[in-house]
C-alpha cells in the first residue's frame, strides 16, 4: 500500500512538472509572437490554471480575437492578470479613457510589498495604445522595487521605448540588466538588437541578433529583424536567407507570409513572389497584393495577366496613395501590351506625383521605361528634356540615350544633332564621335556623301581611355561605310586598305569581296 501511495505521489509530481513546463512553453511561443502555437498549448490549461488562462486570451487579441480574448478574462474573473486582460480589450476598443481609470484601479489594491497589481495594471497600459506610458513605468518600478523578475524588466524597457520623449537609453539599461544576469535571454538580446539598428550601429545590431539566435534558436524574432535590417540596405540574398529562417520558425499567418512575399519580390525572385500574392489575395484580397502580382507578372512576361491585376490594383487603391514608381510601373505593363498612349499619360502622372524639386531622376526612369518598351522616339523626348531644362546636371550617359533614342527611332537628322552636341561636351568620349559617325552614315545610306567619314576617322585616331575599347562590329561599321565611299570616289588604293582591315576582322566578309570583285581585285592581293 505505501508503495501505490509513493506512486501516486511520484506521478502527482511529474503531472505538475509536465504542466508547469508546457506552461512555460506556452509563454514562451507568445512572447516569440507565435500566438497560433501559444494558443494550442496553453488551451488544456486555462480551465485551471489562472495565468494559462490569462496568455491564452493574450493570444486570441493578439489573432485579433477581441471577443474570444475577452470572454476567455471572463472565465478567471478573480486573477489580477485576467482583470488586466480585460483593460486591454478596452484599450484595443479605443476606450483609453475606460482603460486607464481601470488600469489605475488594478494598480491601487497594491498593499506594502505586493507587486502583481502594480505588473499587470503597467502590462496592459505598455502593450496596448492610448494609455500613460509613464504612469506605466511608475508601476513597473514600484513592483520591482518588491520583487526583481527579469520578464518584467524586459516589460518596463518596452514601456520606457513607447514615451514620445523617446527612452531608448533607459530601455537599453533594463534590456541589458537583464542579460547580465541571464545570458541565455533571446528575447531581450532580440530587444537589444533591434534598439541598435535604430540608433545605426549596425555592428551591435548584428552582434545582438546573432547571440538571441544561439541563446534559442528557436526564436523566429532575430531572424525577422535580421531580414528587415538587410531588405532596408537592399543586401536581398541575405535579406531572403533570414526571412526563409523566418517563415520555418514562425507561425504560419497573412503577416509572415506578405514579409516573405515582399523580400522575395526585392530579391527578384517574381515566380515565387506571385505566387505568394495570389495566396494572400485568395485568403484577404488586400489592394497591395494585387500591386505586387502584376508587377511580379510584368517581370515574368505575364502581359496580359500583369494589366489584369494592374488594373484591379489601380481602381482599389486610394489615389493619394500612389507612389511616381507604382505610375511608371503601370506605363511599364501598358507598354508590354502595346497601350503607348495609356503609358505616355501614367508616365505624365509619376513626374507629377514625384515632390523632387530636381526632376533630373524621374525624368531618366521615364526615359529607361520607354526605352525597355522600345518606344524610342517617346523615350528621347525625356533624354531631351534632361539635356535642355538641366545641362550642368546631365551626364554623359543622358546625352548618349537623347542621340541613342532617336538613331533607333530613325530621326537620323536629329540623332545626330545630339551625338554632335555630345561630343562638345564630352569631346574625349569616344562613343559620341562613333554614334555621330552611324546617324551620318544612315542619313548618307548609299555612302555617296561621305558624311560620316569625318566622324569616323576621328573616332579611329583618337587615343581613347583605358577603359574603352573599340569592338570588332563598331570597326566592321565604320571600315565598311568608309570603304563604300572611297570605292565611290573610285580611290582603289584607300579602298583596299579599308577592305583588308575588313579582312582582319572576317575573312570572309561579303562587302569586301564584293568591293573586290568591282576592283577586280582578288583575294590576296
Amino acid at each position: 500500500m505505501k508503495h501505490s501511495i509513493v506512486m501516486m505521489a511520484a506521478a502527482v509530481t511529474l503531472t505538475a512538472s509536465v504542466k508547469a513546463q508546457t506552461l512555460e512553453e506556452g509563454i514562451k511561443m507568445y512572447n516569440y509572437e507565435r500566438y497560433q502555437t501559444a494558443k494550442k498549448t496553453l488551451e488544456p490549461l486555462a480551465g485551471t490554471n489562472p495565468l494559462a488562462n490569462y496568455y491564452l486570451g493574450l493570444a486570441e487579441l493578439q489573432l485579433g480575437n477581441k471577443d474570444a480574448a475577452r470572454n476567455t478574462f471572463l472565465k478567471q474573473p478573480n486573477s489580477y492578470a485576467n482583470t488586466s486582460g480585460l483593460i486591454r480589450v478596452l484599450f484595443v476598443e479605443g476606450k483609453a479613457e475606460e482603460g486607464m481609470k481601470a488600469a489605475t484601479e488594478l494598480a491601487g489594491k497594491a498593499k506594502k510589498k505586493e507587486w502583481e497589481q502594480l505588473k499587470y495594471a503597467a502590462d496592459a497600459v505598455t502593450y496596448t495604445n492610448g494609455g500613460d506610458a509613464q504612469q506605466a513605468i511608475n508601476w513597473y518600478k514600484a513592483a520591482l522595487a518588491n520583487y526583481e523578475n527579469l520578464d518584467m524588466r524586459i516589460s518596463l524597457a518596452d514601456a520606457y521605448l513607447k514615451l514620445p520623449s523617446g527612452g531608448g537609453g533607459e530601455a537599453m539599461s533594463n534590456y541589458e540588466k537583464v542579460v547580465e544576469k541571464d545570458p541565455k535571454n533571446s528575447l531581450a538580446f532580440s530587444r537589444i538588437g533591434k534598439l541598435w539598428y535604430d540608433a545605426k550601429n549596425y555592428k551591435l545590431a548584428l552582434e545582438n541578433w546573432e547571440k538571441a539566435k544561439e541563446s534559442d534558436p528557436e526564436n523566429p524574432l532575430p531572424y525577422r529583424d535580421l531580414a528587415n535590417a538587410y531588405t532596408y540596405v537592399a543586401k536581398y540574398d541575405l535579406a531572403k536567407k533570414h526571412i526563409e529562417e523566418y517563415v520555418k520558425l514562425a507561425d504560419p499567418s497573412p503577416i509572415v507570409t506578405e514579409k516573405y512575399m515582399d523580400v522575395l519580390f526585392l530579391s527578384k525572385e517574381y515566380k515565387n513572389a506571385a505566387a505568394k500574392a495570389q495566396e494572400l489575395i485568395n485568403s484577404k484580397p488586400e489592394t497591395r497584393f494585387y500591386g505586387i502580382l502584376a508587377f511580379s507578372q510584368y517581370e515574368l512576361k505575364d502581359s496580359v495577366n500583369a494589366l489584369k491585376n494592374a488594373r484591379i490594383y489601380f481602381e482599389k487603391q486610394d489615389a493619394t496613395k500612389n507612389s511616381p514608381g507604382d505610375y511608371r510601373m503601370f506605363a511599364k505593363i501598358l507598354l508590354q501590351n502595346s497601350l503607348t498612349s495609356e503609358a505616355d499619360m501614367y508616365l505624365q502622372k509619376a513626374i507629377d506625383a514625384d515632390t523632387a524639386t530636381n526632376k533630373l531622376v524621374p525624368y531618366r526612369e521615364n526615359g529607361e521605361a520607354l526605352r525597355e518598351g522600345k518606344e524610342w522616339l517617346a523615350a528621347s523626348k525625356w533624354y531631351d528634356k534632361i539635356v535642355n531644362e538641366m545641362p550642368t546636371s546631365a551626364t554623359v550617359t543622358d546625352y548618349f540615350y537623347t542621340g541613342f533614342t532617336k538613331y533607333f527611332g530613325r530621326d537620323y537628322d536629329n540623332a545626330l544633332k545630339s551625338f554632335v552636341a555630345m561630343t562638345e561636351k564630352y569631346p574625349a568620349e569616344p562613343s559620341g564621335h562613333y554614334w555621330s559617325g552611324r546617324a551620318a552614315a544612315a542619313k548618307d545610306n548609299d555612302a555617296t556623301q561621305g558624311l560620316a567619314v569625318p566622324y569616323y576617322t576621328k573616332w579611329l585616331e583618337m587615343e581613347v581611355p583605358s577603359t574603352y575599347t573599340r569592338k570588332p562590329n563598331d570597326l566592321m561599321q565604320a571600315y565598311q561605310y568608309m570603304a563604300i565611299y572611297n570605292y565611290n570616289k573610285k580611290d582603289k588604293a584607300k579602298t583596299m586598305e579599308l577592305v583588308q582591315k575588313i579582312e582582319a576582322i572576317d575573312p570572309n566578309n561579303s562587302t569586301a569581296k564584293e568591293i573586290r570583285k568591282g576592283l577586280n581585285m582578288p583575294a590576296g592581293k
